[in-house]
């Protein structure tokens, strides 16, 4: 969201000597720093729950897409993977991405701003500093990817009898590989949050800008969902090749570390172009609703912390 300095305050010259101590610009600077405090605080708090109704409402979805990127198939047979597993299965692997997309919403909309407002404040072009502030959010983001890590394992079928859980997961890759094995996959988590937050909230002011109006709570929660939806749909596809590489990395444990560039040439010389964007049509449905939901949901909880 724009933010714009105050206007200069100029005292008036038979009030420059006149020993008045103004108490009121003073306390009114300490009034302001507490606000920014607590809207610091919003943030946070609001990507928070975002992110926890969005995962909670789209993990089936997101599983099946998981099958897809990494098997390189269609809609019915990831789905028949999923059907013929059974239920308990089903949700197996929801807490690292819950716990994950929890905190990683939360840094991203809390870091952004943090980092937005203090720039434009310093003089900063409004542009430049969106653009830095969601690089270092994106940043900061990939600090969780252990929760990436793991959730790729617990939804790869190869590793059901390999971990009991998520902390199962967890204690394996540590102890038995190394804090180093959490973060397998790095540089391409790295080239896709930085850039995508940058997209996100360019495309998300524009379209506040842009879009009409509405008095009614369903108008508005109608077109943040819509606009939330069709710019996550458009991010996701842009980056889905750098999730299949992603995808393609975590899904080992141990041994040589591969590099960004050399899983996608492999990736592009034994599926080719067309088959690495396999699942994208469910990514974009997925990418669609959640990004809705998130959006929607953030809008909404800003508006009850006010």
């Amino acid at each position: 969201m724009t933010h714009f300095p105050g206007r200069p305050i100029n005292i008036p010259e038979s009030e420059k000597d006149s020993g008045v101590k103004h108490y009121g610009f003073a306390q009114k600077a300490e009034t302001n720093i507490m606000s920014d405090n607590y809207y610091d605080w919003k943030e946070y708090v609001c990507g928070l729950g975002a992110a926890f109704i969005n995962i909670s409402v789209t993990f089936p979805i997101n599983k099946l897409i998981f099958r897809q990127m990494l098997h390189g198939v269609g809609v019915s047979n990831a789905a028949g993977q999923l059907s013929s597993e059974g239920f308990y299965y089903l949700y197996r692997g929801m807490l690292p991405p819950l716990c994950q997309k929890s905190l990683s919403l939360s840094i991203m909309f809390g870091v952004y701003e943090e980092c937005r407002r203090p720039l434009e404040n310093a003089g900063v072009s409004h542009y430049l500093s969106k653009t830095i502030a969601a690089m270092v959010a994106g940043t900061v983001e990939a600090s969780l990817m252990p929760f990436e890590r793991v959730q790729t394992l617990l939804q790869h079928q190869h590793y059901h009898t390999h971990f009991r859980n998520t902390f199962d997961a967890f204690k394996v890759l540590g102890f038995s590989y190394g804090i180093k094995e959490y973060y397998r996959g790095l540089v391409p988590i790295l080239l896709r949050n930085g850039p995508s937050n940058v997209f996100f909230f360019f495309l998300r002011d524009e379209a506040k800008l842009h879009l009409p109006h509405y008095d009614s709570w369903w108008g508005q929660a109608s077109q943040q969902f819509v606009s939330g939806a069709l710019i996550g749909a458009f991010i996701s596809t842009v980056f889905y090749p750098l999730n299949v590489v992603k995808v393609h990395v975590q899904s080992t444990i141990g041994g040589e570390f591969q590099s960004c560039m050399s899983a996608l040439n492999e990736l592009y010389k034994t599926r080719g172009l067309r088959d690495m964007y396999k699942g994208v049509h469910m990514n974009y449905t997925r990418a669609f609703i959640s990004w809705g939901v998130i959006n929607a949901a953030y809008e909404f909880l800003k508006k009850c912390l006010a």
